[in-house]
């Protein structure tokens, strides 16, 4: 009974200490600044579970299973203990100091990288970005002119098959007309000239290929081409400028009136046709109204191009004129009479044909007033603002051509 109650007591010990049933061990020391001693109450706690354990294995008893929640060691030692093993071991201060400091630099690191802005990116970086830019600016370039050349055969097919009806309202297209019948060609038409009929084919063919050259023009302003570039491409389209007055020279050698009819035009284009072409001075004053800001120099220049230009047109009209009326006196030389003199009838029209000869310099003279206006054009001007002239030329002549298809389309009144 005895034994018992001496086992109550050390079971309850901590909820009811007292000197007589408390190990001495157990007490918790309290010093003078009022701080328990926490390693005295640890060595307490393992030497009552080394009396437990004493205990069952001398009973023979089983010791029921508990939560290893105890540490192995003491988890608190002597402040002074520390302290004193850490001032008399220097080797154990070089040891604390080396932890501190990678510490404190990790932290100083931290602190600075907080208070950095974002972070400049690589050269290589910033060289990939810019190409990557460059590779889109072109693609979209590619997709801009692509569209622009899908507008221009659009254009081209319509104007293919305006000259189609065309040749067939003249009759070149002798099948179309039934003008052909079993035993060849049809009476009246076999004296039919085919060069007016070539040139109308082959100024078909410049128009395509023009209109082609100037999308390909507008595709290199659009991509802002050096000016020894683009004067390249200015290059190409006054050459095929050329071709056009080369062409027509040897239309003017085989058939005259058929330049000056206008029939090889849009219907709008006659309009404004001069001498079978547009007047050079028209054109400068389209340019100036539609060209960016000029110097001073250049629109000195180009204002005496039109003032010469105007000079050698009016120059032109009035020789034409006269040209008229000195053919028209010599028709009526003699009294218009039924049967006339069949010598002076020959004579007045061999006088009246040496005077029709000379209409042919009269339109020559004008295309090569044509001629010389765009390449001096070209001389006083930049690459970049002679490539913006030539688009606005090309402009203006497509919409006549655009507004001759709706003339021709449109619906007939009965």
């Amino acid at each position: 009974m005895a034994q018992k109650q001496g086992e109550h007591q050390i079971s309850f010990g901590m909820a009811q200490p007292s000197s007589s049933s408390i190990h001495p061990n157990f007490m918790i020391s309290k010093e003078s600044n009022g701080a328990y001693d926490l390693g005295e109450l640890d060595q307490a706690l393992f030497l009552y579970l080394d009396a437990q354990e004493q205990r069952v294995a001398a009973s023979g008893e089983l010791m029921p299973e508990t939560l290893n929640i105890f540490p192995s060691q003491p988890m608190h030692e002597e402040p002074s203990m520390k302290s004193s093993k850490s001032a008399s071991d220097p080797q154990a201060s070089s040891e604390i100091a080396n932890d501190v400091k990678p510490l404190v630099k990790r932290k100083n690191i931290t602190s600075s990288s907080d208070h950095e802005g974002p972070k400049t990116p690589d050269p290589k970086t910033l060289r990939r970005l810019a190409q990557n830019r460059e590779a889109a600016r072109k693609s979209r370039l590619r997709k801009k002119a692509y569209v622009q050349q899908l507008e221009c055969s659009r254009i081209k097919l319509a104007q293919i098959e305006q000259e189609l009806q065309r040749s067939r309202a003249q009759g070149l297209f002798f099948g179309a007309e039934g003008l052909i019948g079993e035993h060849g060609l049809h009476p009246g038409f076999g004296n039919l000239s085919s060069d007016p009929a070539m040139f109308d084919m082959e100024y078909a063919r410049w128009l395509e290929e023009h209109h082609r050259r100037m999308c390909e023009l507008r595709a290199a302003v659009d991509e802002h081409m050096q000016e020894n570039e683009l004067q390249i491409y200015v290059g190409h389209c006054l050459a095929h400028y050329d071709e056009v007055m080369n062409l027509k020279n040897i239309a003017i050698k085989t058939d005259v009136f058929h330049l000056l009819s206008g029939v090889w035009m849009a219907p709008a284009e006659r309009c404004f046709m001069w001498l079978g072409g547009f007047r050079p001075s028209k054109i400068i004053k389209i340019i100036m109204s539609n060209l960016e800001p000029l110097t001073e120099q250049q629109l000195i220049q180009i204002y005496n191009l039109q003032q010469m230009a105007q000079e050698n047109e009016e120059a032109l009209s009035q020789g034409l004129e006269s040209l008229q009326q000195s053919l028209s006196n010599t028709i009526l030389s003699e009294a218009l009479s039924f049967p006339s003199n069949m010598a002076d009838y020959m004579d007045q029209m061999a006088m009246a044909m040496n005077k029709l000869s000379s209409l042919e310099t009269f339109v020559k003279q004008a295309d090569s007033l044509r001629q010389q206006t765009l390449h001096r054009l070209n001389q006083i001007l930049t690459s970049r603002q002679m490539a913006r002239c030539l688009l606005i030329i090309a402009e203006y002549f497509h919409r006549l051509r655009a507004l001759s298809s709706l003339w021709l389309s449109r619906p007939r009144q009965e």
